[in-house]
């Protein structure tokens, strides 16, 4: 069976590759070099995750960026105010599908891993990291913040490192990743090493059962999610674009301008 007849998109923005007959998938993050995270591909990864759940046989999938970053992270020209409710709406349902398909899911991270492209990175079961990747959510700069990394980054790196990492907005190296829990493994070929993580680990092992034990891990951690992540929405939409500086640090970034805040 091939690709096309799994209904797997094999060109596009996101690209699907079945590798040993169908039991991994690699996801590619297709539009380099900065690999936005949209509302298109949002969509399309929703669809495969869609697709992951129906799938018996897959055991595993690896996201990746092409080319030498994983992604500079969601549009902000989806973050204004006519946009942004679908936007958060739709990208949120998307970790709700990757929580449904119950799958096992790894990371391949090179260069610049920021924002939206991080949420997506450490809502997987295991990250790995080339030695140069940079991983940060920045949104603060905007004037924003994360709602995932708000709601699910503490459970991978604890509460201390999640409040350092959204509130300063800085990016850290693979190795202090590695350090604080946020990356698994350093790998100078971090698809190559995700492949043979799941060739070593996962392969010999039963399809429904890896599904089960997922579900059974995750058990507490989806319906935290899932509950938590309703009201960290709420006050970015109703409470945070009503303010003057979110609207100022968006615009501005769009203006490619330095933000004057007021603080308000």
């Amino acid at each position: 069976m091939t690709d096309t007849d799994l209904g797997l998109p094999t060109d596009g923005p996101v690209r699907v590759e079945s590798l040993d007959d169908g039991a991994i998938w690699k996801v590619l993050l297709a539009t380099p070099k900065a690999n936005i995270v949209d509302m298109e591909k949002v969509g399309i990864l929703g669809a495969i995750f869609d697709r992951a759940k129906q799938t018996a046989d897959l055991k595993a999938i690896v996201i990746e960026g092409e080319g030498p970053h994983f992604s500079f992270g969601a549009s902000v020209q989806e973050h204004l105010p006519d946009q942004v409710q679908a936007m958060l709406g739709g990208f949120h349902d998307l970790f709700g599908r990757m929580l449904d398909a119950s799958v096992f899911t790894m990371a391949a991270v090179r260069g610049q891993c920021l924002g939206g492209g991080l949420e997506l990175v450490f809502f997987c079961n295991r990250v790995i990291a080339s030695p140069d990747a940079k991983l940060g959510q920045p949104e603060i700069m905007l004037g924003v913040f994360a709602p995932v990394a708000s709601v699910a980054l503490a459970d991978r790196v604890g509460r201390g490192a999640a409040e350092d990492l959204g509130i300063s907005g800085r990016a850290i190296s693979a190795e202090e990743a590695l350090r604080i829990g946020l990356a698994d493994q350093v790998a100078d070929d971090p698809s190559e090493a995700a492949l043979a993580y799941a060739r070593n680990y996962l392969l010999s092992k039963s399809a429904s059962s890896l599904r089960m034990a997922q579900r059974a891990v995750r058990r507490d951690f989806a319906e935290r999610f899932r509950r938590e992540i309703a009201e960290v929405e709420r006050i970015y939409l109703e409470d945070l674009m009503s303010t003057a500086d979110a609207n100022e640090g968006l615009n501005a970034f769009l203006a490619k301008r330095e933000p004057q805040w007021k603080n308000a």
